[in-house]
């Protein structure tokens, strides 16, 4: 059954799949505990269904929540109010909903970095995005399946990327560890993100080639779902040109807008693997983990990532569709689907589409 129909037929749509989803995400992903201060953050954007299920859900368990709610910032990645500052600064475990993320800030470094909070980025989450990708999931087979991409790219020297529409994109891991962003919350100042998610960024220096977004990318909020492909040129790990139409325009504008060498660094390579997200949606933490499909972070690169991390003015992610991912000349996946045998196998055993 197609569970993306996205027509919502009364105010109360899914109330108690919508419950399952927010305890599986409290109690069983966050892991919030009897005692602890759990703030959820979100802004005027935001789903108010998810707020509310997600503070039930942490009181039913007798962790402590609390709710912060503040206007949509004009960017992204800006420092939020004083007062957000120090609800997050000082919780035990922090959801993030608001759609103009504050990730990668002070505020987020402090909150994070310094006072261990177990964070999860869940931008911009509605109903949809909760329900489908972990209230009917199996997110334990998920995150088994992503700490086998994990080891094998771990196990790999060089990767490439390709895709029918133009990218060719080559880089050398140098022994670089793969961060699984999509499990379960288990350390202090350990960020997850939603299920289905693997990143890494090879030795810097020797990313080099064509890299072309088709689905999606965030921000600017003018674009969204791409109607029309964006091409990168990368050299040493730098954007050196952008071409396209309208909306690599709209791009490239906003990307030298802020007058940083940084905002041109190619931050980190992901992978996308969530079996509830078939389709991109403009809901860009569920565009990143369409399965099957490869997404790109440009701008800052946090500590986590394991790269020659650096802060940078902003950041960006680009989705890339139905990829071929070549590891040490042989192919992992093509056109979106594994070819791996045991990738396929554990896709199979999950009922996976296609396996």
């Amino acid at each position: 059954m197609d569970w993306n129909i996205g027509v919502e037929m009364r105010d109360e749509y899914h109330r108690m799949e919508l419950t399952k989803a927010a305890m599986k995400l409290v109690r069983d992903i966050m892991l919030c505990k009897p005692g602890e201060n759990l703030v959820i953050t979100y802004d005027t954007c935001v789903d108010e269904r998810v707020v509310n299920a997600l503070a039930g859900a942490a009181y039913t368990i007798d962790a402590i929540p609390t709710i912060v709610y503040y206007p949509t910032a004009d960017g992204f990645y800006a420092e939020p109010p004083a007062p957000v500052s120090e609800a997050i600064a000082v919780a035990d475990v922090w959801i993030e909903l608001a759609y103009a993320s504050i990730m990668h800030g002070e505020a987020y470094r402090r909150a994070v970095d310094r006072n261990g909070a177990r964070y999860i980025c869940a931008t911009g989450m509605d109903t949809h995005m909760l329900v489908n990708c972990i209230g009917r999931i199996d997110v334990d087979r998920v995150i088994e399946l992503g700490e086998y991409f994990k080891k094998r790219l771990e196990e790999t020297s060089t990767i490439q990327v390709l895709t029918k529409n133009g990218t060719n994109l080559k880089g050398n891991m140098g022994g670089r560890k793969v961060r699984h962003s999509g499990i379960k919350a288990t350390n202090k100042g350990y960020p997850v993100m939603l299920t289905g998610q693997t990143s890494w960024c090879p030795v810097e220096e020797t990313i080099e080639g064509t890299l072309v977004f088709d689905g999606a990318v965030f921000p600017p909020d003018s674009l969204g779902v791409l109607n029309e492909s964006i091409t990168l040129e990368l050299k040493e790990g730098r954007i050196v040109a952008i071409s396209g139409g309208k909306e690599a325009e709209i791009f490239e504008k906003w990307i030298y807008s802020f007058n940083d060498p940084n905002m041109l660094r190619l931050a980190h390579f992901s992978q996308g693997f969530n079996p509830g997200v078939k389709k991109i949606t403009g809901r860009i933490v569920e565009d990143e983990r369409v399965f099957g499909c490869m997404e790109f972070g440009i701008g800052s690169q946090g500590v986590a990532i394991g790269g020659a991390h650096w802060s940078a003015a902003s950041h960006t992610d680009g989705v890339v569709l139905y990829p071929t991912i070549i590891l040490d000349g042989e192919v992992f996946e093509e056109e979106g689907i594994y070819v791996d045998m045991k990738a396929r196998k554990m896709c199979a055993e999950m009922g996976i589409e296609g396996y």
